[in-house]
């Protein structure tokens, strides 16, 4: 699904360089859990931003399902991402205002899904990862682990081929965490391909492949038996 071939990323300003990323090899097959890890500033949240064609490389090729994205245009890109990946983010971004049905839903009116089919597939989802019982409660009425699972839902709505995550369990306590856990480990074995940055080696163990970064190279990669 993912290849990245010799990819850097280099920050400028008038004064100063920053690499960021350093000479990326990377695949990542349909249906994989990959847990990113490493120091903070050694590069991994520079490169679930590639990925997830919020940021573009510098140099070298990165390839989605085939298309090199690497030199699309903003536009492009935007419309490129919209159909292919969803996001899961530490501090959920959820909106206060909205119910959880409507959180979820939100992100199906920027793909122009008919009203129906938007509310099908909502309740459809919200059912898939345990929130449906709370669907008419706003965000302030839920726990932590509750309030990411409903931005599990968000990012899944809209059937992507890949869910980037930075960092799922950071806001929430142990138990919260956990439950986050297993409820994306279950979705990668319902066919759901994963990408996570987590500094937890506890929560990397639910990946099938755990790569290890530092000063923006890939150090050593880890693939967990079977």
């Amino acid at each position: 699904m993912l290849s990245m071939r010799n990819l850097s990323r280099v920050y400028r300003t008038d004064t100063v360089e920053t690499t960021a990323l350093d000479s990326i090899y990377l695949d990542i097959a349909d249906g994989e859990f990959v847990a990113i890890m490493g120091p903070s500033g050694c590069g991994k949240s520079t490169l679930l931003n590639i990925m997830g064609m919020l940021d573009s490389p510098s140099s070298g090729t990165y390839e989605f399902a085939g298309t090199d994205v690497a030199g699309m245009s903003e536009s492009k890109l935007a419309d490129f991402r919209k159909r292919n990946i969803g996001f899961i983010f530490q501090s959920f971004n959820l909106v206060d205002e909205l119910t959880v049905r409507e959180n979820v839903e939100l992100a199906l009116l920027y793909h122009n899904v008919p009203a129906n089919d938007r509310r099908a597939r909502v309740e459809q989802v919200m059912d898939r990862v345990g929130i449906a019982h709370r669907a008419r409660h706003r965000p302030s009425q839920l726990s932590g682990g509750q309030q990411q699972r409903v931005a599990v839902a968000r990012a899944l709505v809209g059937a992507p081929k890949l869910i980037l995550a930075d960092e799922p369990t950071g806001n929430l306590d142990t138990a919260h965490g956990e439950e986050v856990m297993r409820m994306l480990q279950a979705l990668n074995h319902e066919g759901s391909t994963i990408v996570m940055v987590t500094h937890s080696p506890a929560h990397a163990d639910y990946a099938s492949r755990t790569v290890n970064m530092l000063d923006g190279r890939i150090l050593v990669e880890h693939r967990r038996a079977a």
